[in-house]
């Protein structure tokens, strides 16, 4: 690797690549420690509540939650051997990989966006409209919104980090394969799948084996 990515205070690439990735590391373990919280929340009170949580988990499209899921899970690959053409030194086949993670990205916040105007035409706000009347079925979706609004942002701070690494190394491939950020956003990425993957069967999945 070419010493025009160091910067300082590093003194070799290998020191840099880990402060870089020791430094994303102790920022997953927050954004872990924040949803953490939030699953926290749910259990306790779908213990509470378990019809409520049941009847309102019918309720969720889990076709959109599907496809969705398969979204991010090919994302998920692409970013994968995105990385490891850029260290093969392959890289038009690495930007390629990651503008193809940017366009799933963005199909899965469009896909939402359609999920969500539908849950709002079901008035599945919680509210004096919300149309389930069992105790704690306004506490589900209380979650759902939250939990998959946060879960969008972070996409959308995912999406922002992959543009960054498109726009800066269109012209010169080379740079993914010296750079610590291809690593960095890899990483950050692979944390917003796993998050959905918990989140899939929470919000969709629950419920659904009950009849």
């Amino acid at each position: 690797m070419s010493d025009a990515f160091l910067r300082k205070p590093f003194e070799s690439l290998e020191r840099q690549h880990m402060a870089v990735s020791f430094g994303m590391w102790v920022f997953l373990v927050s954004e872990i420690l924040l949803f953490a919280g939030l699953f926290a929340g749910y259990s306790i009170y779908r213990g509470l509540y378990p019809h409520g949580f049941l009847a309102a988990g019918r309720e969720t499209d889990i076709v959109y939650g599907t496809v969705n899921t398969a979204i991010l899970m090919t994302s998920s690959l692409t970013i994968a051997v995105a990385g490891r053409a850029a260290r093969a030194d392959f890289g038009r086949m690495a930007w390629r990989l990651l503008v193809v993670t940017f366009v799933l990205g963005l199909s899965f916040l469009i896909l939402k966006g359609f999920e969500y105007r539908e849950d709002i035409g079901k008035h599945l706000l919680p509210g004096p409209d919300f149309p389930l009347a069992q105790p704690g079925a306004q506490i589900f979706f209380s979650y759902y919104w939250i939990m998959t609004g946060v879960h969008a942002v972070h996409v959308t701070c995912g999406l922002i980090a992959l543009l960054r690494l498109i726009a800066i190394s269109r012209k010169n491939f080379a740079w993914l394969s010296g750079s610590a950020s291809e690593d960095a956003t890899a990483l950050y990425w692979h944390l917003v799948d796993i998050i959905w993957i918990v989140l899939y069967p929470l919000l969709y999945l629950v419920g659904r084996s009950h009849g």
